[in-house]
């Protein structure tokens, strides 16, 4: 679990402050407590929850992997940035030919 560190004291964040910043992954996990509400009213049968409950587990996965892959990228980007020996990568013109190599 984080914790957050500010004034001397540590902290534990709750699930609903820690759920703000992945936005894709609250959404998700709010459609799946609407299915086990019931909330569109319309699932009669076991069988309907069951197919739902999957799905959205299904998409709730998904959620938590790219939330994953995005928090990645910026912990990388942020280690990178302080590294003086990491260049960022320049995209190549159409023939193959990077900006710096213009120059020259």
């Amino acid at each position: 679990m984080d914790n957050l560190s500010g004034t001397g004291e540590e902290r534990i964040r709750s699930l609903d402050e820690r759920l703000r910043e992945y936005p894709g992954l609250r959404e998700r996990i709010e459609a799946l407590v609407g299915v086990v509400e019931n909330a569109s009213g319309d699932v009669v049968k076991a069988d309907e929850a069951e197919q739902r409950v999957v799905e959205e587990l299904r998409q709730l996965g998904q959620a938590a992997l790219q939330a994953w892959a995005e928090r990645k990228q910026r912990r990388v980007e942020a280690a990178c940035a302080g590294r003086g020996d990491v260049s960022p990568k320049e995209k190549k013109t159409s023939i193959g030919i990077r900006d710096w190599e213009r120059s020259k």
